[in-house]
C-alpha cells in the first residue's frame, strides 16, 4: 500500500468510525428489521469505502453517507420487492430526507444522552445499560441488584426520568451558549 493509499483509509476509517452511530440509526429508521439494517449497513459500509473517491475533502461526510445508504435501501427494498410488509420507494424517499433533515437535532440528543449515562454512579449506570443489552433478563437484574422485579422497573422508570431531565438540562445549556 503506497503512503497516499495508506493516508486515504486512515482519512476514511476517521470520518467512518466517527459517523457509523448515526448512519446506522438512519439506516435504522427506513427498514423494519434490525437484521435487515445489519445487511444493508455492510453494503453501505463497502460502497463508501469504494466511492470514497468521489467524496470532497471539505464536504459532509455524513450527508454523503446518508446518500449513500438511502440508494442502499432502495436497492434493498427493490430486490425484496415481493415482499408486502416491504415499504414503497416513495415512502423511503420521504422517510429518508426526513430523518436526515432531523439527524443534527438527534445526533445531539445522543451526545447529550452518552454525557448524563457517564454522570451516573459506576454500579448504576452498568445496570442501566444491562439492563438493555439484547436478552437481557428484568428479573434476574431485579435479584442482582436487591430489588423486587416490580421494584425494578419502578428503579428504571425513575432512571429513565433522570436521564430525560439531565438531556433536556444538557440542551438547554447548548441553547444559551
Amino acid at each position: 500500500m503506497s503512503p497516499s493509499e495508506a493516508e486515504r483509509h486512515r482519512v476514511f476509517l476517521r470520518q467512518f468510525t466517527a459517523n457509523e452511530a448515526a448512519i446506522r440509526s438512519f439506516v435504522r429508521r427506513l427498514v423494519p428489521a434490525r437484521a435487515d439494517a445489519d445487511d444493508i449497513m455492510q453494503e453501505v459500509s463497502v460502497v463508501l469505502w469504494e466511492k470514497f473517491d468521489t467524496f470532497r475533502e471539505d464536504g459532509n461526510f455524513r450527508a454523503w453517507a446518508f446518500g449513500v445508504a438511502r440508494y442502499e435501501v432502495l436497492a434493498w427494498l427493490r430486490d425484496r420487492g415481493r415482499d408486502r410488509l416491504v415499504l414503497s420507494e416513495k415512502a423511503v424517499e420521504l422517510l429518508g430526507s426526513e430523518a436526515a433533515e432531523h439527524e443534527p437535532r438527534l445526533e445531539r440528543r445522543r451526545e447529550a444522552l452518552e454525557h448524563c449515562i457517564a454522570e451516573a454512579a459506576p454500579a448504576q449506570r452498568d445496570l442501566l445499560l444491562r439492563s438493555y443489552e439484547p436478552g437481557a433478563r428484568i428479573a434476574a437484574l431485579a435479584r442482582e441488584s436487591g430489588r423486587t422485579e416490580p421494584g425494578f422497573y419502578q428503579w428504571l422508570y425513575r432512571m429513565r426520568k433522570l436521564l430525560l431531565d439531565c438531556i433536556q438540562r444538557t440542551l438547554a445549556k447548548e441553547e444559551w451558549s
